[in-house]
């Protein structure tokens, strides 16, 4: 590692997030954990609100086509308006996010849920976005020289932009062009970095994506995309054959764009 020159032909960098700009300990030892310590306290705030309803609903559908697994947490109905029932059903609610939880579920649901409750620990002050301390002034870096800026992620372009929007910088989202999610494609397929690039108005290879999957580096790079990976403190380590492979960096002050002489 060291300096990266940037093709002359980019135009514009796509970064991935998680491992990328921020560290793959916020989602793991925060955002996660803020879930599970939090979702009765906000069941019962929230509870009679229409959203809340709303989630409960689609947890409880869930539930029932969840039924067969080892372990699952049924979600009763309420059958009364006392203290105790209510609390009972909440305590049902807490279960199954938990079991859920504890599986590594990715169902609408759960994830409905968790989004909820993160914009309303964003707002208030609970939770801030991690980033990277080289990111903000490297990206400003970039703008400055004319690239434009795009964000892909798994996690939803909301939740993309509650992290940057609420950030330990502050609302940085002016700092990016675009968000995409798994909406446009996986991002283990390279059909996905075409559809961003028609999407954008350039040619793939206009792009460079920086991302600290290998997979990921494969499709970009299958669909003609230039990529490079990111070496962060907490990112899964690379084979040898990897690490001789791609281009690697582990700040993006390291890319050197050619506009920059």
């Amino acid at each position: 590692m060291g300096v990266l020159p940037v093709p002359a032909e980019v135009r514009a960098i796509l970064l991935d997030i998680e491992g990328t700009t921020t560290p793959i300990a916020f989602v793991q030892e925060t955002l996660f954990p803020y879930i599970k310590d939090n979702v009765k306290e906000y069941l019962r705030a929230h509870w009679e609100e229409e959203e809340c309803q709303q989630d409960v609903g689609l947890l409880r559908k869930q539930a029932q086509e969840d039924s067969s697994m080892d372990g699952a947490v049924p979600i009763p109905l309420e059958s009364g308006s006392g203290e105790e029932e209510l609390e009972r059903v909440i305590q049902a609610v807490v279960d199954n996010v938990h079991w859920q939880m504890s599986l590594d579920r990715k169902t609408t649901a759960l994830k409905q849920l968790q989004g909820h409750m993160w914009r309303a620990a964003y707002a208030t002050g609970h939770v801030k976005g991690e980033i990277f301390e080289d990111v903000v002034p490297a990206i400003r870096k970039w703008r400055e020289a004319g690239m434009k800026v795009y964000i892909y992620s798994s996690g939803s372009i909301e939740a993309q932009k509650l992290l940057f929007g609420y950030s330990t910088e502050g609302d940085i989202l002016e700092l990016f062009d675009g968000h995409f999610d798994t909406k446009i494609g996986p991002k283990v397929e390279s059909e996905s970095y075409r559809k961003i690039a028609a999407s954008i108005g350039c040619a793939t290879n206009n792009i460079l994506f920086l991302t600290d999957v290998p997979q990921e580096a494969n499709a970009a790079e299958e669909a003609d995309t230039h990529v490079a990976v990111v070496i962060r403190p907490g990112n899964a380590g690379l084979t040898d054959d990897e690490k001789s492979y791609y281009s690697l960096i582990s700040s993006f002050t390291e890319l050197f764009l050619p506009s920059s002489t």
